[in-house]
């Protein structure tokens, strides 16, 4: 499933043309793909295939088409402090994005069926935190992947504001999915080839929408002998931060804002470029123009050029046309051919290093000042090293 948007040459390019296809409609999932690059998630000898828009499975490791986790994540409608199900949590990609626009005050859970993928996730996870510059910038949920099959969860097992299911799920399964999300949740997950979300309104009162025409591979069930006991799955605890994990998430959003300079905003990857002075053109035109001049009592024709230099501004000429004052005053006439050379001059550009030209809009890297901020304060070594969650850059 795929390839409903061009291939990009790297993550800012997917996301530019998923943006365009307005499968990227809100700047808050906007910033949380561009957060996260897909290659990442790939296999070394893959990568290249990673911004394209299609599917990419090698043995049990499995990420869905970037259109689909693009309209999985508008569709969640994702806002911080909330809980979040990820039912095949697969490689953690779409977990990871999540866990940064819930914030530390949600709950990120993902059930995944093979343990050699939440191994694989566990560590994507880990890469993230240790060595990505966007971690800085947001203030993130980390995912907790279990082992399990998600149609085996425990029936005591509490319920969340968001759940999504990648995988294909059968009609007399979706009741079972439904009782897990909370009065006024979201539910995203494929049911007959359509991507589906559904509401619930009520105790037992549901709103359904369909979002998109999808194939996904259905649910696996777990194969028992007769009169065996099918494994419950226990889904992670629901825990309360600790006072120190409380103190190092309220230092670290109180010196990002500092290092925002008080202008309030909102963390991200990305920030708008100021707009751009208009560009100045300057014209040479060069005329030929034929007139008769008097030379005592004759009348002689004679071929004169003349030039002039026009300059202008958004389109609109502010120079004058002596040239063609010139040509009335000796009543001649103006030859058809006119020849024009353009010349553009750009003013240089201020204000930081140009990343990708989007439209009008530009992209500016951010420079990650928290860990300068954190390394200056007078604490013990060991207590700026939890500050920045152990990373070494």
């Amino acid at each position: 499933m795929g390839g409903a948007v061009s291939a990009g040459e790297d993550n800012d390019d997917l996301i530019d043309n998923l943006k365009e296809a307005q499968y990227i409609r809100t700047d808050r999932v906007e910033r949380a793909f561009r957060a996260i690059d897909r290659g990442d998630y790939y296999l070394d000898d893959y990568r290249d295939n990673a911004y394209k828009d299609l599917a990419w499975k090698h043995g049990n490791i499995h990420l869905s088409a970037p259109c689909i986790y693009s309209e999985v994540m508008e569709a969640l409608r994702l806002q911080p402090g909330l809980s979040f199900l990820n039912l095949g949590s697969g490689t953690g990609y779409l977990s990871t994005m999540v866990g940064l626009i819930i914030g530390p005050f949600g709950v990120n859970h993902g059930i995944e069926l093979h343990k050699d993928v939440v191994e694989y996730a566990r560590k994507k996870l880990e890469d993230f935190i240790k060595n990505s510059d966007s971690f800085d910038k947001f203030e993130f949920c980390e995912p907790v992947f279990v082992v399990g099959n998600c149609l085996e969860i425990s029936t005591d097992s509490h319920q969340y504001d968001r759940i999504y299911c990648g995988a294909g799920v059968q009609k007399d399964h979706e009741n079972y999915m439904k009782i897990l999300l909370k009065i006024g949740g979201v539910l995203v997950m494929p049911i007959e080839d359509q991507l589906t979300q559904i509401t619930r309104t009520g105790q037992c009162t549901w709103e359904s929408k369909n979002i998109l025409a999808v194939s996904f591979a259905p649910l696996v069930q777990q194969s028992r002998a007769d009169g065996d006991k099918p494994d419950s799955v226990q889904l992670p605890p629901l825990s309360v931060r600790s006072l120190q994990d409380l103190s190092r998430i309220y230092i670290r959003r109180t010196l990002r804002r500092l290092g925002d300079d008080g202008e309030g905003r909102e963390a991200g990857p990305t920030r708008r470029a100021p707009p751009q002075k208009r560009k100045r053109r300057r014209r040479c035109r060069r005329r030929h123009v034929n007139a008769y001049v008097f030379v005592g009592n004759q009348l002689i024709p004679q071929t004169m050029e003349s030039e002039e230099e026009e300059e202008e501004e958004g389109g609109v000429v502010v120079g004058g046309r002596q040239a063609e004052e010139e040509h009335r005053k000796l009543g001649g006439c103006r030859d058809e051919v006119e020849e024009e050379a353009t010349l553009e001059e750009e003013e240089e550009e201020e204000g930081g290093e140009r990343v990708r030209d989007i439209g009008e809009v530009e992209i500016l890297k951010q420079a990650n000042v928290l860990r300068d901020q954190i390394m200056a304060l007078p604490l013990p070594e060991s207590l700026k090293a939890y500050l920045l969650y152990y990373r070494e850059k």
